[in-house]
């Protein structure tokens, strides 16, 4: 047991030990500039307990600690695959639609030439009349 780690999960360890050993105050279990001694020496006067139990278990919830944090990074794991999955899913029907449409709109163009060419012209006067009109409001 290392205080950097005993730092870093602290208030869910502090939780448990007030858990275990209920006569625990906040201020027995401040934890003074990482000293785990310190820690242990509070816990020890407090409680009775000896040393070694009081490092096993706390040995035992850092363990805990970590072993939640690789299922959840698991966890984590497996919805970003699922996810990534899904866009790519996602990517390629949109592709495959998109080349099914412009196919068909190809295909629409080469059998109706003139009404797709009037219909171009007809689209270009409408988006040029339309701007004009934007750029004289203003």
């Amino acid at each position: 047991m290392n205080a950097q780690t005993l730092q870093g999960h602290w208030n869910e360890i502090k939780g448990q030990l007030k858990q275990k050993w209920g006569q625990l105050s906040d201020q027995d279990l401040e934890f003074a500039e990482g000293n785990v001694d310190q820690l242990i020496g509070n816990i020890q006067r407090k409680t009775g307990e000896s040393r070694e139990a009081i490092e096993k278990h706390l040995d035992a919830l850092i363990n805990q600690g970590a072993a939640g944090l690789a299922a959840a990074a698991e966890r984590f794991q497996h919805a970003s695959h699922y996810a990534s999955e899904h866009l790519r899913s996602g990517y390629e029907n949109a592709r495959a639609s998109f080349y099914d449409q412009y196919g068909e709109a190809e295909e629409l163009v080469r059998s109706n030439p003139m009404q797709s060419v009037g219909t171009a012209f007809g689209i270009g006067v409408l988006v040029g009349v339309t701007l004009g009109l934007l750029i004289r409001q203003r």
